[in-house]
C-alpha cells in the first residue's frame, strides 16, 4: 500500500473514532448552542433551535448525562450554563453542582427555547440563534457533528466553513475532505498490513467504551446487558454480547462516563470496539491480532458508513456490526474473501433495520446485530455465503455495500417522515 494511502487511511480513524458523552445528537447541539452564545457573549433572552428530522429523531427521548432527565431542553440549558465549544462532544460532561444550575435554569426559562424542525436541509444539521436585545448570533453545524459551517453576530460572518450549501443533503462522501474513495480490499490490506505501532492509538478505545460496559453491568435503562449476563451461563459469545450492550444501556440513560465513537456515534463506537476485543481475549488471540481486528472493524464501518451518510433512516448498527464480522472472520484466521462473504451475510440479514430514534432500548437494537454478526462470520469462514442473486447482494463486495448505502441515503427517506411523524403524535 502506497504511504500517501496509508497515512490519509490512519487519518481518516482518527477523525472518526473520537471520544464523546452521551448521545452524539444532543451533545452536537449542545455544542451549537455553546457556541452561539458565546458568539453573543452574555446570557440570551431567547433561543431558537432548527434542527433536521434525523437530529430532531434522535435527540428525542435519549438520556443526558448527569442529570436524570432526557431530550434537548435540558442539553440546552447545560449549554448556556455552563457550555464550552471547545470541548467538543465532550461539552456535555459536567460536575454536578452545574448541572443543577442547569436544572434550575430550565425551570424558570423554559420558555425561552424553541426548538423545531427544518425542512429542507442536510440530514445532520443544527441551527442556533441567540438573541438578547438588539444582539443575536447564529451557530450551524452541518454534515459532521462538530463541523460549523456558519457562525455571525448582529449579522456579520464572523467563520464562514461552508464547502457546500447547509440547505442541500450531501453525501457522506462528498462532506469528507480525504478525497479517498475506499474500497473493501483498501480497507483489509491496511488493517492487516500497516506497521503495528501506527495501529497501536485504536488500543485507547478498549479502556474508555470498556468503562462504560462495567458502568452499564449495574443496571442501566432496560438492563439489557445486566439481564444478558446473568444467563450467559459461560458462553463466550452471549457474555461478549452482553457486556457490550451493557454500555449503550448505560450511554443511553445518561451515563457521565466518555465513550469512543465512530462516524460521530457512541454505541457505533461501543459496538466496533468491544465484541471484537473481547471476543479476542477470549479465543486466546495475541495482541497484534486484536489490534488489527480493532482496526478493520472500526474503518470497515466508516467505509460502509460514508455511503449510508452521517445520520439515516437506518441504524447505525448496521454498519457497525458488518464491521463486527469481519473482525471475527479475521481472528479465525478467515482470508480476504471470507470477509467479503461475512459482509454479504449481514447485508443480506440486518439491512432493513429502521432508526427510530436514540433511546434506551437502543441496546437491544445492538444485541440483534452482534448476534447477526456472529451467525454471519461463522457461515463465512465455513465458506458460506448468500447468492449474488439474493436481494441486496452482488458478486463485487463494493457493489453490494454500495447498494446498502442506496438504500439508507436514498431510499428510506419517506421511513424518516413517518417515524418522526408516528413519535411526535403519539396518543
Amino acid at each position: 500500500m502506497e504511504e500517501s494511502i496509508r497515512k490519509q487511511l490512519n487519518a481518516l480513524l482518527r477523525q472518526e473514532v473520537v471520544l464523546a458523552t452521551g448521545c452524539t445528537e444532543p451533545g452536537a447541539v449542545a455544542l451549537c448552542v455553546s457556541k452561539a452564545v458565546e458568539t453573543l457573549g452574555h446570557e440570551p433572552e431567547h433561543i431558537d433551535l432548527r434542527l433536521s428530522k434525523n437530529v430532531f429523531k434522535n435527540a428525542m427521548g435519549v438520556g443526558i448525562p448527569g442529570t436524570g432527565m432526557i431530550g434537548l431542553p435540558i442539553a440546552v440549558s447545560l449549554a448556556v450554563v455552563a457550555g464550552d465549544s471547545s470541548r467538543g462532544l465532550e461539552v456535555l460532561t459536567l460536575p454536578a453542582e452545574q448541572v443543577e444550575k442547569a436544572k434550575q435554569w430550565l425551570a424558570n426559562n423554559a420558555s425561552r427555547i424553541a426548538i423545531g424542525v427544518k425542512d429542507p436541509c442536510d440530514k445532520l444539521y443544527i441551527e442556533c440563534i441567540c438573541t438578547a436585545g438588539d444582539d443575536n448570533a447564529t451557530a450551524i453545524i452541518s454534515q459532521r457533528h462538530t463541523h460549523f459551517v456558519l457562525i455571525a453576530r448582529n449579522g456579520k460572518v464572523i467563520y464562514d466553513g461552508t464547502a457546500t450549501s447547509p440547505n442541500t443533503d450531501t453525501t457522506e462522501e462528498k462532506a469528507e475532505s480525504d478525497g479517498l474513495n475506499l474500497t473493501a480490499r483498501m480497507v483489509y490490506d491496511y488493517a492487516t498490513t500497516a506497521p503495528i505501532e501506527e495501529l497501536d492509538f485504536i488500543k485507547e478505545t478498549v479502556k474508555y467504551n470498556d468503562a462504560a460496559a462495567t458502568e452499564g453491568l449495574k443496571g442501566y435503562g432496560l438492563q439489557t446487558g445486566k439481564i444478558l449476563m446473568e444467563n450467559a451461563a459461560g458462553d463466550i459469545v452471549h457474555t461478549v454480547v452482553a457486556r457490550t450492550v451493557a454500555a449503550s444501556d448505560a450511554r443511553m440513560d445518561g451515563c457521565t462516563l466518555s465513550v469512543y465513537s465512530n462516524s460521530g456515534s457512541g454505541n457505533q463506537g461501543i459496538a466496533c470496539t468491544l465484541p471484537v476485543y473481547n471476543y479476542g481475549k477470549a479465543k486466546g488471540c495475541t495482541d497484534e491480532q486484536i489490534t488489527r481486528a480493532l482496526v478493520l472493524n472500526h474503518l470497515m464501518s466508516i467505509y460502509i458508513k460514508r455511503g449510508i451518510g452521517r445520520l439515516s433512516a437506518l441504524c447505525g448498527i448496521v454498519n457497525a456490526s458488518i464491521g463486527v464480522a469481519c473482525g471475527i472472520v479475521f481472528l479465525h484466521g478467515g482470508s480476504f474473501e471470507q470477509m467479503c462473504y461475512a459482509i454479504k451475510n449481514m447485508i443480506n440479514t440486518i439491512a432493513g433495520m429502521v432508526c427510530d430514534g436514540a433511546k434506551p432500548s437502543c441496546a437491544l437494537k445492538m444485541s440483534t446485530g452482534l448476534y447477526s454478526a456472529f451467525v454471519s462470520a461463522e457461515l463465512a469462514y465455513h465458506d458460506c455465503v448468500v447468492d449474488a442473486t439474493d436481494g441486496l447482494s452482488e458478486s463485487d463486495v463494493d457493489c453490494s455495500i454500495r447498494n446498502l448505502g442506496r438504500l439508507g441515503h436514498d431510499g428510506m427517506d419517506q421511513v424518516d417522515d413517518t417515524v418522526l411523524d408516528i413519535m411526535t403524535h403519539k396518543q
